[in-house]
């Protein structure tokens, strides 16, 4: 697990890195396998009090591993580790299936979660930002809902997290187009927090401010707001139906290979 995410633990502050800053903190299967089981060990941590979520290197977290798209292209397959299967229904943790509690994993922590996010938070990357309480970006980060570049939608928790987040019809825009946005609209959006030089720096010094507080009374104020959201049991099924249905066909593979192959791609009517 320490060759994807490094924790280390001080005075009740986890300081969790995602640690493959040479593919940018990119989601190959070892690295969801790393933050899944890291969800798993803070679960069970005693005395934690808050976590800080950041990735070692230029950029937060790039999405999913491009050698995954590149099999995607070849094979057809989906992708994504733990759904090699294409079955994305069945729940494996939970509300969650696999991919998903990568990111849902860090809301059902009892204790807040604080990601620090610098250079860019694509895809998959993005929704990993979405799983912490909190979002403190560097100046210049970048964020993309950017599956449907590849003929895909977000399906690792995003949309629930999301829809108590993002006005309706900017949460349209930024799934529809892809677009890739700045830290100063993701505020305006309401993805930001905080805007920091040092966005990990800032993260820890309120984290230990948080440590500072009773654990019982942050313990139940996380699960107070967790039960303000949307109903996440349907909504994260529901997304799994919706990836299903695209992984594989037709047009979700012209996507990919367009992209790989750097073309502009030729969809076929639907």
């Amino acid at each position: 697990m320490d060759d994807r995410v490094s924790v280390s633990i001080s005075e009740g502050v986890a300081d969790v890195r995602l640690a493959r800053a040479d593919k940018m903190n990119a989601l190959d299967a070892a690295m969801f396998e790393a933050l899944v089981a890291t969800c798993d060990r803070l679960g069970r941590e005693k005395g934690l009090r808050a976590v800080v979520l950041s990735g070692e290197g230029r950029s937060f977290c790039a999405g999913l591993d491009m050698n995954r798209f590149a099999a995607m292209k070849e094979g057809g397959g989906s992708g994504i580790a733990g759904g090699e299967t294409r079955d994305l229904t069945p729940r494996t943790h939970g509300l969650a299936n696999f991919p998903q509690q990568a990111v849902w994993g860090w809301r059902q922590l009892p204790v807040p979660v604080i990601a620090a996010i610098q250079g860019v938070a694509f895809g998959g990357g993005f929704q990993l930002a979405l799983g912490a309480d909190m979002r403190f970006l560097a100046p210049d980060a970048r964020m993309s809902i950017m599956e449907i570049k590849w003929g895909l939608i977000p399906d690792m928790a995003g949309t629930p997290i999301l829809a108590s987040l993002v006005r309706d019809d900017i949460l349209r825009e930024l799934t529809y187009t892809g677009r890739i946005f700045s830290a100063q609209e993701a505020m305006s959006y309401g993805l930001a927090t905080r805007i920091c030089d040092d966005p990990r720096a800032a993260a820890l010094k309120v984290a230990r401010e948080i440590a500072g507080k009773s654990p019982d009374a942050i313990r139940a104020a996380k699960r107070l707001l967790n039960n303000l959201s949307v109903d996440p049991a349907a909504a994260l099924q529901a997304e799994s139906v919706e990836q299903m249905k695209l992984m594989g066909a037709r047009n979700q593979l012209e996507a990919v290979r367009a992209n790989i192959e750097k073309r502009a791609p030729r969809f076929a009517d639907v």
